[in-house]
């Protein structure tokens, strides 16, 4: 797996005990060190508290001396615990043997953050990474650990919950980082392969895993593809790439090294050849808006051929709240008050030099697809959303499949029912007796409303599966005395729009 070790970083447990690894998982589930254990220790404030990286509220919730506690202080709050203490709970010898635990004086520390993570079925699965990484991003330890291998953040569980969750073959998780992305996927795939460029990366994976009760990855370092064979395809590739713009490839766990946008680029660009018919690959991004030219036409541009794709973007930054956020983040906003403004300055002098205006930040969906034209769908979503939303990215294909096979005839031939929690707003002047207009809004997965006409909102308030689309038009037409084939004529647009978008639901 190659050499782990750095000088800043504590050595990592053995990877190769699993008698050892069995046992310590058995005495942190003995003690309830699971996230509703946690949970209901810690109080909501705390735990939360502890998502932003602030653990004062966990340390005054964990004064007592009960093993839950004493496994909290000791994995996941870094605090030494007395070694008479500690022999109670754990396999104390044995965790020092194999570099779980070091040992001062009467006190034993843990040497890696352990922090409990709820798997969508119920698991009990365990996220190891490196010392203060487990909660909350890296909170400016950049600056002195380089290869710093981080725990679960915000963008580790949306990844997560938008990756499409079926029974696979094959998985690959490119940049495993501490492997939650793996994880995931060795509950539903037969074969898992994790690949990073930072061999204590793989390690931890592999220590996540095991600890976890998750069967063992393949794992590979390397950069992108390179680690795989030319011939080795996938059902199912994930990646939280390390996607940060920035001038240089200072901290492994977020920039990539390649100039502005390049290195999303390429992983999109060469993921076609490497899913299989129907696969589904899912990305984190960011992406450069360029003077005079169109995002969306930037994004189009990287997907491969024969792929469907869904593009949606959660937010934009300016430059310099794009460059800040990330100084922060490598706590250089803490040193040399020169040193910090040079960096501000490089980060701004790559942008200009790119004609870069903002940075756009979202996810990317590729599904492989034998269609003569596939669909890519390019969009701005800042709202709020449900997750897990892995159902509803599935149900999105599955409803291009559902139109290109149908044209406005058959649509008209078809049967719908409304989907799920969608209700109707009328929005107009009090009194009014007609409104202004109609809102449809749901209220699961991307929860989209749409504005559409009386027709439009009496179509899809009586699709109980029952009658066709025809059909219903023709009594809305006898109803409203429209023509009935000009009514037929213009509405198909309309009812295209609302399968696209989940409204309805073919019968």
């Amino acid at each position: 797996m190659g050499d782990v070790s750095n000088p800043s970083l504590s050595p990592l447990p053995s990877a190769d005990r699993p008698d050892v690894t069995t046992r310590l998982r058995d005495a942190l589930l003995g003690a309830s060190f699971t996230a509703d254990g946690l949970l209901e220790l810690l109080g909501a404030p705390a735990y939360a508290a502890l998502s932003r990286s602030e653990t004062v509220p966990a340390l005054r919730a964990t004064r007592g001396d009960t093993p839950l506690e004493v496994l909290v202080r000791l994995f996941l709050l870094q605090q030494p615990v007395p070694h008479a203490r500690v022999t109670d709970v754990l396999p104390v010898d044995a965790c020092l043997e194999t570099g779980w635990l070091v040992r001062a004086d009467d006190e034993v520390a843990a040497t890696v953050d352990v922090r409990p993570y709820g798997g969508p079925g119920g698991e009990d699965w365990f996220i190891v990474s490196d010392l203060g990484c487990a909660v909350g991003g890296a909170g400016g330890i950049g600056n002195h650990a380089e290869g710093v291998v981080l725990g679960v953040g915000g963008a580790s569980t949306t990844l997560a919950g938008l990756t499409v969750r079926t029974p696979v073959s094959a998985a690959l998780d490119l940049g495993t980082g501490s492997g939650i992305q793996a994880l995931h996927a060795a509950a539903h795939a037969t074969r898992v392969t994790a690949t990073d460029v930072n061999p204590r990366a793989l390690h931890i994976t592999a220590l996540t895993l095991a600890l976890s009760g998750a069967p063992a990855a393949d794992l590979r370092e390397g950069s992108l593809y390179e680690p795989v064979a030319a011939d080795d395809t996938y059902d199912l590739i994930v990646s939280n790439p390390p996607f940060v713009i920035s001038p240089g490839a200072r901290l492994t766990y977020r920039d990539g090294g390649m100039g502005g946008d390049d290195l999303c680029r390429r992983l999109v660009q060469e993921t076609g050849e490497r899913l299989n018919p129907g696969g589904f690959a899912h990305f984190l991004a960011n992406w450069q808006h360029v003077e005079g030219e169109e995002w969306t036409d930037r994004l189009r541009s990287w997907v491969p051929r024969g792929c469907d794709a869904w593009i949606v973007q959660r937010e934009v930054q300016d430059v310099t709240q794009y460059a800040e956020l990330w100084l922060r983040d490598a706590g250089d906003h803490r040193g040399d008050p020169a040193e910090y403004q040079a960096r501000y300055d490089a980060w701004l002098d790559e942008f200009e030099a790119r004609k870069v205006r903002g940075v756009g930040f979202g996810w990317i969906t590729l599904r492989r697809t034998d269609a003569a034209e596939p669909s890519v769908v390019a969009e701005e979503w800042p709202h709020p959303i449900e997750q897990p939303l892995g159902e509803t990215v599935r149900a999105h294909f599955d409803r291009v499949d559902y139109l290109r096979a149908h044209d406005d005839a058959a649509l008209l031939e078809a049967h719908f029912t409304l989907a799920g929690e969608v209700v109707q707003e009328q929005v107009g002047l009090p009194g009014a007796e007609d409104p202004e207009h109609v809102v449809l809004r749901q209220n699961r997965g991307m929860r989209r409303a749409t504005r559409v006409d009386t027709v439009g909102a009496g179509f899809a308030g009586v699709c109980d599966g029952t009658m066709s689309a025809g059909r219903i038009l023709d009594a809305i037409a006898q109803l409203v005395g429209e023509d009935p084939v000009a009514l037929r004529d213009r509405t198909p647009a309309q009812i295209r729009l609302l399968v696209e978008q989940g409204f309805l639901e073919p019968a």
